[in-house]
């Protein structure tokens, strides 16, 4: 896929895997609409998304853009706004990342707390679904629509106190998964569920406090496989980890 004019959907893009993504895809030339709860993180991506574009374009280079959309992906009925603006401004999505998730707290699964559950459940899973419906006929009117989901090892490899995250993570997975064997011989729709493996984020900071964040790749080695990975013709219901 040459990404030149193309418009993706990020989510979760004010900071970590997201953003760089989102970065990574309007250095590609794409037109990006990236959304995520903090607004101002959001505005900050939309200045560098910009000032690259600016050099791009002062050295004759394709340059990619940003539309930004804050709002919590827990809200469905905002997810379904998002499309129909979409749907009457661009008519179609080319590819759809669904990168934001929350970790929750990582405890015994007898001590989840049923409210912190539910919230994970939310985001991390629930809103996911909505972005596939809310965005299923824009991805079926691309030539060649992507959807790429952000998965984890603990999805497929449980780990004592991570129950509520790998839960949410594995029915992801298989959520995306399915859809792709859905659309697979009926659209040019194909998914991918891709395990960034162990990167330097908030959120891996959070789960693992006193790791050294200088040993782990950063979010932009990330960003720069997913891109790379947009330019394939892959399999349907692929699976990979960075």
């Amino acid at each position: 896929m040459d990404l030149s004019g193309k418009l993706a959907l990020v989510t979760g893009a004010s900071r970590g895997i997201g953003a760089a993504t989102a970065e990574a895809l309007a250095a590609a030339g794409a037109h990006v609409i990236v959304t995520a709860r903090t607004e101002a993180g959001l505005i900050e991506l939309d200045d560098r998304i910009a000032a690259t574009a600016d050099a791009a374009r002062q050295a004759g280079t394709p340059a990619g853009a940003a539309t930004i959309a804050p709002f919590d992906l827990a809200d469905g009925e905002a997810i379904d706004r998002l499309a129909s603006a979409v749907a009457q401004r661009w008519g179609k999505l080319d590819i759809l990342v669904l990168n934001a998730s929350t970790l929750g707290t990582l405890t015994p699964v007898p001590h989840v707390d049923p409210k912190e559950f539910d919230r994970v459940v939310a985001l991390n899973l629930t809103a996911n679904w909505r972005l596939i419906r809310a965005f299923d006929p824009l991805l079926r009117a691309s030539e060649a629509g992507r959807l790429i989901a952000l998965s984890s090892s603990v999805a497929v490899t449980p780990r004592a106190y991570w129950g509520t995250y790998a839960a949410t993570k594995a029915a992801l997975d298989n959520l995306v998964l399915t859809y792709g064997e859905e659309v697979r011989n009926i659209t040019p729709v194909r998914v991918a569920v891709v395990d960034p493996g162990a990167t330097a984020t908030a959120m891996r900071a959070r789960a693992f406090p006193g790791e050294d964040a200088a040993t782990l790749k950063p979010p932009a080695a990330v960003a720069d496989a997913i891109v790379a990975l947009l330019s394939e013709d892959w399999p349907a219901g692929l699976r990979r980890r960075i």
